[in-house]
């Protein structure tokens, strides 16, 4: 095998990897760099390289970088530049997945909302989707490509798309991103990536572009029809899923350390393997995607997925288990592990009322005839509150929400109705009862997670149409609340009313947090119905009452020395006290099998 110590360019010889005309396998592990805090990055990637790895992976999260049109950022969580330099440093190759769809379970599959907002056919040569990824890979790829192997840095290797023949068969649209990377100065390795069947290869694989796999188990199968369909080339998992995810109300998914093992050693007794997640980090603020199977299934905070090095750097048994067989297929010592993280000691601190729903602060204010969605409103992610005046007949009468995306609080004249959800794609209808006057219609509509996989990609957020019965209620006011922003503007939050602790309705709430050190912790909210979580300003993320996930990681350069503010917004109860410590709870325990994973 080849040396991998230094830079080197990887090329494809007779059925297998080379690096600098040397016989060479890929062991790389997947590390997303907009999951895991800034002051983070090096640590994580000296625990990946801990583990045994020669190789990095990322997707480039596109809507991390351009949330709004034309406003691009690379500083901070967002600096790729910085995090692929810092992966060099530590000796590792790099493998460049930049979408511009990535999946993930990330927000809208790492499509910004206004592109898909604005296209009929994302992932298509439609000219508006093509003209705005022009555009991107214009401010993108530079960054990438001065850092290839090519010219003595260690990007080795650049992915295609993504997953694409799950998707579409849009032969034209792959070899479009083709054209698009190497017009723009990527001369490195492409592939694709798509589950090993014929339908998805059929649609996602193109000539002149290795074509790699991802898959959970039945590696042998995979590389059987690889092999048949795709002579020449090297068997390389592009993503081998050691791990699961969690939706809202699931169990929490775990794979045995045995198993996770076992099938890496059958990878990498045939090719080559990127294991994803290798340290799955955090969907901080409301970045988490979405899936969409008869009724919308939000994915949590947490994207521990079950890695060998978990949401907070700590290893165990599985650590211990793959690394194992790593060593052992590339024949080297083990690297140094660095310290384990350290976490701060147990507390409990009580929490304060700060005010209501009403006290929201709006980022903008609409009105329009009809409801907008929240896209029209400049909206990627958050809370807008639809209030419209109607008349209710006398007696009770069906209200009717087409169009709804997400989940919504109906109030009328400020009384609490009910919380719904969308659900297959019927109308959602409840029952109201009126005194034959006017009233005061309003649905506190929030985002639960953009869907990242399949048709329903793109999906705007909001309600569509209103009716009582069936007269439409027009005349609307919008009221936008920005919370994927809060970390970047305190004043998002609500100013304090004074109230001393809560009163049983749903609202605000704060909490001074006194620490002797900056160390990282687990936080719970007790009480917690639907909340979201800021410490210091920073936009945490959310817990639901139905789980799994019971606490939310907080990264040491969060905190500080001293006093410490946690502010909940919980939008249906009324939490008590929040608690630090060093203990995750990521809910009840599902283990699944290699049958479960593909």
């Amino acid at each position: 095998m080849s040396d991998d110590t230094g830079p080197g360019v990887l090329t494809i010889g007779d059925g297998e990897f080379l690096r600098d005309g040397r016989p060479h396998r890929i062991v790389s592990g997947a590390l997303h760099y907009f999951r895991v805090h800034e002051e983070q990055w090096a640590d994580r990637i000296a625990r990946l390289v801990a583990l045994g790895v020669n190789t990095l992976d990322t997707y480039v999260a596109w809507n991390a970088h351009e949330r709004t049109e034309g406003d691009v950022d690379f500083t901070g969580r967002s600096d790729l530049g910085r995090f692929l330099d810092l992966a060099a440093d530590a000796g590792l190759d790099i493998v460049v997945r930049p979408g511009p769809y990535i999946c993930a379970e990330w927000n809208n599959g790492g499509l910004p909302a206004w592109l898909t907002h604005r296209v009929q056919q994302p992932r298509s040569t439609e000219a508006a989707y093509l003209e705005a990824t022009e555009r991107w890979f214009d401010r993108l790829l530079p960054i990438v490509a001065e850092r290839q192997a090519t010219r003595g840095g260690r990007v080795v290797a650049v992915q295609v798309e993504n997953e694409y023949g799950s998707y579409g068969d849009e032969a034209a649209f792959l070899r479009w991103n083709v054209d698009a990377l190497r017009s723009r100065g990527i001369d490195t390795l492409l592939f694709t990536a798509d589950g090993p069947t014929d339908l998805m290869l059929d649609g996602g694989t193109i000539d002149g572009v290795m074509a790699a796999a991802t898959l959970g188990s039945r590696a042998a199968e995979a590389e059987r029809l690889l092999r048949a369909r795709r002579a020449g080339e090297p068997f390389f998992v592009a993503e081998f899923w050691c791990g699961w995810f969690d939706h809202r109300g699931e169990r929490h998914h775990r794979r045995t350390p045995d198993s996770a093992a076992a099938e890496l050693d059958a990878i990498l007794e045939r090719g080559s393997v990127s294991m994803y997640m290798a340290h799955g980090g955090t969907n901080f603020g409301l970045d988490a995607g979405a899936n969409f199977d008869v009724v919308v299934q939000p994915t949590v905070t947490s994207y521990d997925y079950d890695a060998p090095i978990g949401e907070d750097g700590t290893t165990g048994e599985k650590f211990a288990a793959m690394r194992e067989v790593i060593l052992r297929h590339r024949g080297i010592e083990a690297p140094p592990l660095p310290p384990a993280p350290r976490f701060v000691a147990p507390q409990r601190v009580a929490l304060r009322r700060l005010g209501g729903l009403d006290r929201l602060h709006r980022s903008a204010v609409v009105d329009d005839v009809r409801p907008r969605s929240f896209e029209s409103l400049g909206l990627d992610a958050g809370l807008v509150r639809y209030t419209a005046t109607t008349v209710l007949p006398e007696g009770a009468t069906p209200l009717v929400i087409e169009g709804l995306r997400d989940r919504a609080t109906v109030r009328i004249d400020g009384a609490m109705i009910e919380t719904v959800e969308r659900g297959d794609g019927a109308p959602v209808e409840l029952t109201v009862h009126g005194e034959g006057r006017a009233v005061t219609l309003e649905l506190l509509v929030r985002h639960l997670g953009r869907i990242n996989y399949g048709g329903r990609l793109g999906e705007s957020k909001g309600v569509g149409i209103v009716c009582v019965e069936r007269r439409r209620v027009l005349g609307w006011r919008h009221e936008v609340v920005r919370l994927d922003t809060l970390e970047h503007d305190e004043a998002e939050v609500p100013p304090s009313d004074g109230a001393p602790g809560a009163d049983g309705t749903p609202g605000a709430f704060e909490a001074t947090v006194e620490l002797d050190e900056r160390a990282d912790a687990w936080l719970g909210v007790e009480g917690a119905v639907e909340a979201f979580v800021w410490v210091n300003g920073f936009a945490l993320g959310r817990l639901w009452a139905e789980g799994p996930q019971v606490t939310l990681y907080v990264p040491a350069p969060v905190l500080r020395p001293g006093a410490n503010t946690v502010r909940v917004l919980d939008l249906e109860g009324a939490p008590v006290a929040v608690t630090l410590g060093p203990d995750a709870d990521l809910g009840e325990v599902d283990f699944y099998g290699v049958e479960d994973v593909g």
